[in-house]
């Protein structure tokens, strides 16, 4: 069995006992164990930690990215920040890009990812369509998937798929990805406002995926969550080091 590390959604053990249950149960479910990262821990030992584990999720958080992470002063809407979440967001982000281990980010998770990528966030959404809906709404608004990305192809897959490339999911959250970050391509939009709601590394190579939206709480309803998760477990079940070039002898080096 795989092993997918995620960090506590948060500081607060209330939000976190209500929250984390089900991406626990959601990675079990498609075959993974979770390695839950807590955020008081040294960052040796989290490492240690990490070295054991073949993929990356990042969860949802009731705190904001600090605007000040992606060149902003912060608006009275915005909310406090979670600087414990964000050590270890970072830790777990540097693993998975060093070493090309597959990535799957959910709400604030997408929203760290993108600004780590030097991308920036919309600090309070102001829009017609309602992203914050509420835990227990399964379907809160569309989704249109972008032709050709790697979400496109989950939803190929499933009986989400419609012919006009949307899919119905969940929301929760008042912030959202203005500027892509690095290598990052949109592959989902609202299509009632065009807030960004997926994006994508733009490589073959290395799965990193961050949706806006909560597959976790939607996992025994929608067959659209259940192929995100079995994907990352798929490409964490493929995941191998990356190839360390050994250096040419010294005598072959000479003329």
């Amino acid at each position: 069995m795989v092993r997918i590390a995620i960090p506590q959604p948060s500081v607060d053990p209330e939000y976190n006992g209500r929250a984390l249950p089900p991406y626990v149960k959601a990675l079990e479910a498609a075959g993974a164990e979770a390695v839950v990262v807590p955020l008081d821990e040294a960052q040796e030992r989290v490492a240690w930690m990490l070295a054991g584990v073949q993929g990356i999720l990042l969860p949802g958080s009731r705190f904001d990215v600090d605007p000040q992470r992606y060149g902003e002063q912060r608006i009275p809407t915005c909310g406090p920040d979670d600087p414990a979440r964000t050590a270890v967001d970072e830790l777990l982000l540097q693993e998975g890009f060093n070493l090309r281990k597959p990535i799957l980010a959910i709400c604030h998770g997408a929203q760290t990812l993108n600004v780590w990528r030097n991308g920036s966030l919309i600090q309070d959404l102001q829009t017609a369509v309602n992203h914050q809906p509420g835990r227990t709404v399964v379907e809160a608004h569309p989704v249109e998937i972008r032709a050709g990305s790697r979400l496109a192809g989950l939803m190929a897959e499933t009986d989400s798929a419609r012919e006009d490339d949307q899919a119905q999911v969940n929301s929760s959250h008042h912030q959202a990805i203005r500027v892509p970050g690095d290598q990052l391509r949109v592959s989902a939009v609202s299509p009632g406002d065009g807030v960004i709601e997926a994006v994508e590394l733009d490589s073959a190579e290395h799965f990193v995926l961050g949706v806006q939206w909560h597959p976790e709480r939607t996992w025994a309803e929608s067959t659209l969550s259940r192929a995100i998760f079995r994907r990352l477990v798929r490409e964490a079940e493929a995941w191998q080091p990356p190839r360390v070039e050994a250096s040419a002898p010294a005598s072959a080096t000479r003329k």
